[in-house]
């Protein structure tokens, strides 16, 4: 999703949508400021965000107890031309398709629907009402 607000205005967006949705963010990852200290380049804002839904969570380890290596869904917030945001999730379905599980399939498809909602909702006008 392209938006026009900067990166401090769309991370509080994306965290209400997430709660919507039963994720956390559980960690940040602030790229540009890591590349500063680490060495000492500038770049615009990068943020990786890994967002957790904890039932889902729950449910992918009980199915297999590898997919930890696969959690949580990674969303990155970075500076676009201007003084715009960009955001991309990562797919669940293609994430949890790196286990090779069918059983995993139906926990991921309802993660990406629920995502995709996330970008849904960052999408509409921001001075919409939420429900």
């Amino acid at each position: 999703a392209a938006l026009q607000e900067p990166i401090g205005e769309v991370r509080a967006r994306i965290e209400l949508a997430l709660r919507d949705e039963g994720f956390g963010v559980l960690t940040e990852i602030d790229v540009a400021a890591t590349l500063k200290v680490r060495l000492g380049l500038d770049r615009a804002p990068y943020l990786i965000l890994g967002a957790c839904n904890p039932r889902m969570a729950e449910r992918a380890l009980e199915i297999d107890p590898s997919t930890g290596v696969l959690l949580p869904c990674n969303a990155v917030l970075r500076a676009s031309d201007g003084s715009g945001t960009i955001v991309e999730i990562l797919d669940p379905v293609a994430a949890l398709g790196i286990a090779g599980s069918a059983a995993l399939t139906p926990l991921a498809t309802e993660a990406a629907e629920r995502l995709r909602r996330v970008l849904g909702a960052l999408s509409a006008d921001p001075g919409t009402p939420r429900a």
